[in-house]
């Protein structure tokens, strides 16, 4: 009977879980890269299917720390850091003269970026930067510097996280508020 019961409360069946990410767009994701490893796998490409599996690892951790599915713009931020490592291990392998490793390093990278949407540019991220410091001088009439936390809150608010560079979006900033001063 003890067991039985135990059983029962392990039911996919049995919990429901609510979540507020659209699960369309994260879902599908997942699926793709699924996907991809089921073809890797098929055409015993292993360094494809090791990749990608690795990518599903990270997100399944991310999932269990947050307790619930993580938002796409978390896995596109888990995909870009995994093809930022593969770069800098590409970069280091190159000093260390071993192409050989460098070259499967690149090779994993592209593969990630292949989910990647593109990042936005710099003229876009200006213009929206321009936009946000045309609203807060309307706002208020702090020195812009400290207005720093105001812009960098604002422009998150209208742009995800996961289609800028934070350092481009640092330096911009830095510059409008040179340029404003």
């Amino acid at each position: 009977m003890l067991a039985l019961r135990s059983r029962c409360l392990l039911s996919p069946f049995s919990r429901r879980v609510y979540s507020t990410v659209s699960p369309e767009s994260s879902q599908e994701i997942r699926d793709v890269l699924q996907a991809r490893v089921k073809d890797a796998m098929r055409t015993k490409n292993v360094s494809a299917s090791t990749t990608l599996r690795s990518i599903l690892a990270e997100i399944n951790a991310a999932d269990k720390a947050a307790n619930k599915p993580v938002p796409s713009s978390n896995i596109m931020s888990i995909l870009r850091k995994a093809s930022a490592q593969r770069h800098d291990a590409a970069a280091q392998y190159t000093q260390a003269d071993r192409p050989d490793l460098a070259e499967k390093e690149l090779a994993e990278a592209s593969l990630l970026e292949q989910f990647l949407p593109p990042l936005l540019s710099s003229v876009e991220i200006d213009k929206n930067i321009q936009d946000i410091l045309i609203s807060l001088s309307h706002t208020s009439g702090d020195d812009p510097r400290k207005a720093m936390g105001k812009i960098f809150k604002e422009f998150y608010n209208r742009v995800d996280r996961s289609l800028v560079d934070a350092e481009l979006v640092k330096t911009r900033v830095n510059l409008a508020l040179i340029e404003k001063m």
